[in-house]
C-alpha cells in the first residue's frame, strides 16, 4: 500500500509541477500515448508514399508505352522519359511500394500505433515497462522510414547529390528492384540490375535497423503484458485486443532475427565477397566465382519470417476489430475463451507453413504435402475468429459507426482472402497459378485489405482517446464507401487475371498478344478497370486525411466514454496525463465484455465496477 501511495503521489507531483518543453514532449518523449501517434503520423505519410508508388506503377500496366505527364512529373526524365516509364523503375516502385506497405504501414502503423496506446492504458498501467526504450523503439521506426524513403532518390551512387564513400556508394541506380522480398540473385549482384547497387544497399540498411526497433518494441510490450497489469486483471481478464498485441510481439521476437540472419548473409554476399546465396552464375558472358551457395536459403529464412509476418499484421488488426465488434453490437464477444485459443493456435501455426511460398522450387513432394496439411490446419482458428464475430454481430442492437463499418469489411475481406488462401494452400493447384496475379489479389484482400481496414477501425475508435476530440462520422462514412468499394474493385478482379495466366510483376503484358489473343484482351480490359478503381480509392484517402488532421484541432470535444465502453482506457482523464489515471490505478472485477447483460440497469459495465451481490461474472 505505501508504494502504491507513493507511486500517486510522485505521479501527481509529476503532473502538477512540470511543465514539459517542446523537446521533451515531442523529441524525448517517453510516454506511450505521444509515442504511439508519433508511430500513426509516420505510418500514414509512408502509406501515402506507397500508395503514390502503386497508382504510378499502375498507369503503366493499364496504359504501356502511352505518355504520361502525371508519370513525368513524379519521376522526371530520369526514370520517365517522356512520360513513360522505364523498365527498371517500374521494378522499383514495385519493390518500395511492397516493403513500405508490410513493413512500415502494417507491422509499424498496426502494432506501433495501438500496442503503445492501449496496452498500458487496457491493462491499468501508469506506462509501458520502459518508456526509454520505447522512445528508442520509435526513433529506430523512424530513422528507417527516412532511410527506405530517401532510397528512392539514388541516382549514380548518390541521393540528392550527396556522394558516399566506397564500392557501395557509387554503383547502381534508383532503389531496390528485386522486389519487396528481395530474392538474390539479383539483390545480390549490382551488374544484374541497376537497382541493386546503392539502392540495395539503403534498403538492407533501413530493414536492419527496422528490425532492432521492432525487437525493442515488442520485448517491451510482453514485459509489460507479464508484469504491470493492475490488481484483478488476470489473463483471462484481458480485453481481446492485448491478446492480439501480446501475440503478435512474441511472433515478432521470435521471427524478425531470422529475417535479419537472411539480410546479414546477403549483405556479406554483396560486400565481404561470400557465397551463401550465390552458385555459378553468369552475367553476360562472363562467369562469376561465386559457387557453392543457394538461393533457396534465402528463401528459407525470408519466408520463415514472412508467413509470421502475416499474422503480425493480421492479428492486432482482429485484436481492434473484436473490441470495437463487442462494443457497437452491444453484446459480449461470443466464445471468449475460444477467441483466445485461436490467437494462440494461429500464432503457433504460421511457424510451420512458410513452406506454401515455396512448392515450385522443387520442393520433395512429401515435404510439400506437410505443408499444405499445416496450411490447412490454420484455416481452422482462422475459421473460429470469423464465425465468434459473425455470432456476435447476430441479434445484436448495432451502432453503426465507422469504425464498426471498418470492422466488419475486416470480417468480409478475411473470409473473402480466406477463401483463395484455401486454394492456395494445395499444392497441385498452387503450382498452376503460383507467381500469378491471383496471389497477388489473395494476399491484398487478407493482408492488405483487412489490416488497413482495422487500422482504420483503430483510428477512428480510439481517436477521442488519442487527441480528446471526435472525428466527423459524415466524413467517415463517406470514406468507408469509397475505400471499400475502390478495394473491392481492385483486388477481386485481379483473380481473373491471374487465371489468364498473368504473371505478377511484369511491366508489359502485350506479348501475351502474339500467343492468346482472348486472355490478352481480357487482361489488359481489366488492368484499365483496376487502375481506375485504385485512382478512386486513392481518392477516397484524401477525405480521411482532412477529416483526421482537422479533428485533431477542430473536431468537438470527446466525452470520457464515447462508446459506453467497458475497457480501462475509457476511465481515464480525457485530458492526458503522464501516468493515465490521477489517483489510484483501476482494480478489476470482471471481464471487459459486460455488455446488455440481463439484470443490469445500464447496456455496460466497466471492468472497475465491483460485482453486485449475487451477480456471477459471466
Amino acid at each position: 500500500m505505501a508504494s502504491a501511495a507513493h507511486d500517486v503521489h510522485s505521479h501527481d507531483h509529476h503532473d502538477h509541477h512540470h511543465e514539459e518543453s517542446f523537446v521533451s514532449k515531442y523529441i524525448f518523449s517517453q510516454d506511450h500515448k505521444m509515442i504511439g501517434k508519433q508511430f500513426l503520423i509516420t505510418a500514414v505519410f509512408m502509406g501515402l508514399v506507397a500508395m503514390l508508388l502503386s497508382i504510378l506503377f499502375r498507369i503503366q500496366l493499364a496504359w504501356p508505352g502511352e505518355s504520361s505527364d502525371f508519370l513525368n512529373f513524379f519521376l522526371g526524365d530520369q526514370w520517365a522519359p517522356e512520360g513513360v516509364l522505364k523498365e527498371d523503375m517500374y521494378l522499383g516502385l514495385v519493390t518500395i511500394h511492397g516493403t513500405i506497405m508490410v513493413f512500415f504501414l502494417l507491422t509499424g502503423g498496426l502494432s506501433g500505433t495501438f500496442s503503445n496506446i492501449l496496452i498500458p492504458l487496457q491493462l491499468g498501467a501508469r506506462d509501458m515497462a520502459s518508456g526509454f526504450l520505447n522512445m528508442l523503439s520509435y526513433w529506430f521506426f523512424l530513422l528507417s522510414s527516412l532511410i527506405m524513403f530517401l532510397s528512392l532518390f539514388v541516382m549514380n551512387g548518390s541521393v540528392f547529390g550527396i556522394d558516399f564513400p566506397g564500392d557501395w556508394g557509387t554503383v547502381g541506380n534508383g532503389p531496390a528492384m528485386a522486389g519487396w522480398t528481395v530474392y538474390p540473385p539479383l539483390s545480390a549482384l549490382p551488374q544484374a540490375v541497376s537497382g541493386s547497387g546503392f539502392g540495395m544497399t539503403l534498403w538492407l540498411i533501413s530493414m536492419t535497423i527496422f528490425i532492432a526497433g521492432s525487437l525493442i518494441g515488442s520485448l517491451n510490450y510482453i514485459v509489460t503484458v507479464l508484469n504491470l497489469r493492475t490488481t484483478g486483471m488476470t489473463m483471462t481478464r484481458m480485453p481481446l485486443t492485448i491478446w492480439a498485441f501480446f501475440v503478435t510481439a512474441i511472433l515478432g521476437v521470435l521471427s524478425f532475427p531470422v529475417l535479419l540472419s537472411a539480410a546479414l548473409l546477403l549483405t556479406m554476399d554483396r560486400m565481404a565477397g561470400t557465397s551463401f546465396y550465390l552458385s555459378d552464375i553468369m552475367v553476360g558472358s562472363e562467369m562469376l566465382t561465386n559457387h557453392g551457395g543457394s538461393p533457396l536459403l534465402f528463401q528459407h529464412l525470408f519466408w520463415f519470417l514472412g508467413h509470421p509476418e502475416v499474422y503480425i499484421v493480421l492479428l492486432p488488426a482482429l485484436g481492434l476489430s473484436s473490441e470495437i465488434i463487442a462494443t457497437n453490437a452491444r453484446k459480449p464477444i461470443f466464445g471468449y475463451k475460444a477467441m483466445i485459443g485461436s490467437i494462440l493456435a494461429i500464432g503457433f501455426l504460421s511457424f510451420i507453413v512458410w513452406g506454401h511460398h515455396m512448392f515450385i522450387t522443387g520442393m520433395n513432394p512429401f515435404l510439400g504435402s506437410v505443408f499444405v496439411f499445416t496450411t490447412l490446419l490454420i484455416a481452422i482458428p482462422s475459421a473460429v475468429k470469423v464465425f465468434n464475430y459473425i455470432t456476435t454481430l447476430w441479434r445484436g442492437s448495432i451502432v453503426y459507426t465507422p469504425a464498426m463499418l471498418f470492422a466488419i469489411a475486416l470480417v468480409s475481406t478475411f473470409i473473402t482472402g480466406g477463401v483463395t488462401g484455401i486454394i492456395l494452400a494445395d499444392s497441385a493447384l498452387d503450382i498452376a497459378i503460383h507467381d500469378t496475379y491471383f496471389v497477388v489479389a489473395h494476399f491484398h484482400i487478407v493482408m492488405g485489405m483487412s489490416a488497413v481496414f482495422g487500422m482504420f477501425a483503430g483510428v477512428y475508435h480510439w481517436f477521442p482517446k488519442m487527441y480528446g476530440r471526435m472525428m466527423n462520422n459524415r466524413m467517415g462514412y463517406a470514406h468507408f464507401w469509397i475505400t471499400i468499394v475502390g478495394a473491392y474493385g481492385v483486388f477481386f478482379p485481379m483473380h481473373f487475371v491471374g487465371l489468364a495466366g498473368a504473371p505478377r510483376r511484369y511491366y508489359d503484358y502485350s506479348v501475351y498478344g502474339e500467343f492468346d489473343t482472348e486472355s490478352f484482351n481480357m487482361i489488359m480490359d481489366l488492368n484499365v478497370i483496376i487502375t481506375v478503381f485504385a485512382i478512386i480509392a486513392a481518392l477516397g484517402q484524401a477525405i480521411f486525411l482532412f477529416n483526421f488532421f482537422y479533428s485533431i484541432y477542430r473536431g468537438p470535444a470527446a466525452p470520457q466514454n464515447p462508446w459506453k465502453s467497458n475497457t480501462l482506457e475509457w476511465t481515464t482523464p480525457v485530458e492526458h496525463i503522464h501516468g493515465n489515471w490521477p489517483g489510484a490505478l483501476p482494480v478489476v472485477h470482471r471481464w471487459p465484455y459486460d455488455y446488455s447483460k440481463p439484470g443490469a440497469a445500464d447496456d455496460f459495465i466497466p471492468q472497475d465496477v465491483p460485482l453486485a451481490e449475487g451477480e456471477v461474472e459471466h
